[in-house]
């Protein structure tokens, strides 16, 4: 049987083009992908080639606990959606942001944190709850976790340790943004201490499994604890060493300073309170101690 043949320049720039928009061009800002996306689909009969700009480091934001993290330039990120944009029209799900303007509190002042490069040490709503971060596999069950935990005021899901600006779910599942599911706990220091919010995480995570927990593999479900203070650092560095002791393979956890933190769409925050998708809300009662049905997903 003969095998039909393709236009090999045709094919191998669209293979070519696609390849590094599927890799990048998630990596767009909100504000890059609106702009371009509407440029990109009033031109598509255009070479894509055309569009990418050279990859140059720089842009350095220095965090609140002394990290540091890189951005892509904005010329990259922008470019890249318009390639993306003109292989698939419209930019499908990959093009569209999030509605951040649904978000309960914490939610609006994550956002702002996050588009300035900063890491909140404190709640800027309220200075007397302090901020933390943690990173345990699929976020709705930690989440959980962490509500019941007395001391414990607001928590949110979202997405942080990547570069990108705004990423999505749909974005953050591809692995192409660098990102790791994350929940973020605001924590009054005078009821609980971060040395109890960290038994939560080691009580519900495997530190030693790489790139994923449970039945969830991928970059975006490594574990992780990203400290936003040198004292969450010190008291971070003291456990992992005692966590050592317990298990006999490595321990694949992070232990990070914390970055800007971009929260996730509205219906994944507190998603086991709700209900889930079986719509039977799990207890997230201060001290209750029902087990968490992370298969309600």
């Amino acid at each position: 049987m003969r095998i039909p043949t393709r236009n090999t320049a045709s094919f191998a720039l669209l293979t070519a083009a696609t390849a590094a928009a599927t890799a990048s061009a998630f990596t767009t800002s909100p504000s890059a992908r609106r702009a371009f996306v509407s440029r990109a689909s009033s031109s598509a009969s255009s070479s894509p080639s055309s569009s990418v700009m050279p990859f140059s480091k720089k842009s350095v934001s220095s965090s609140s606990s002394g990290g540091s993290h890189e951005r892509l330039p904005r010329h990259r990120q922008a470019g890249l959606s318009m390639i993306f944009g003109k292989l698939f029209s419209d930019g499908g799900a990959f093009a569209a942001g999030i509605d951040y303007s649904k978000l309960e509190h914490p939610g609006p002042e994550l956002v702002k944190a996050a588009e300035e490069g900063r890491v909140l040490v404190t709640s800027d709503k309220d200075p007397n709850l302090a901020v933390a971060t943690f990173a345990g596999g699929c976020f709705w069950g930690l989440e959980l976790a962490y509500q019941r935990v007395p001391g414990v005021a607001h928590t949110a899901v979202g997405y942080t340790q990547g570069r990108e600006e705004g990423p999505t779910y749909t974005q953050v599942c591809s692995g192409a943004t660098g990102h790791t599911e994350a929940i973020i706990v605001y924590y009054d220091p005078n009821e609980v201490g971060y040395d109890k919010l960290l038994d939560t995480f080691f009580g519900r995570v495997d530190p030693t499994t790489v790139n994923g927990q449970g039945n969830d593999f991928g970059k975006q479900y490594r574990t992780g604890v990203y400290f936003h203070t040198k004292e969450q650092e010190d008291i971070a560095k003291a456990r992992f060493e005692e966590e050592k002791l317990l298990y006999s393979k490595p321990i694949a956890s992070e232990l990070r300073p914390a970055m800007p933190f971009w929260p996730a769409e509205e219906y994944h925050q507190q998603y086991l309170e709700k209900g889930g998708r079986s719509g039977v809300p799990q207890n997230a009662e201060k001290g209750a101690t029902e087990t968490i049905d992370v298969m309600d997903r």
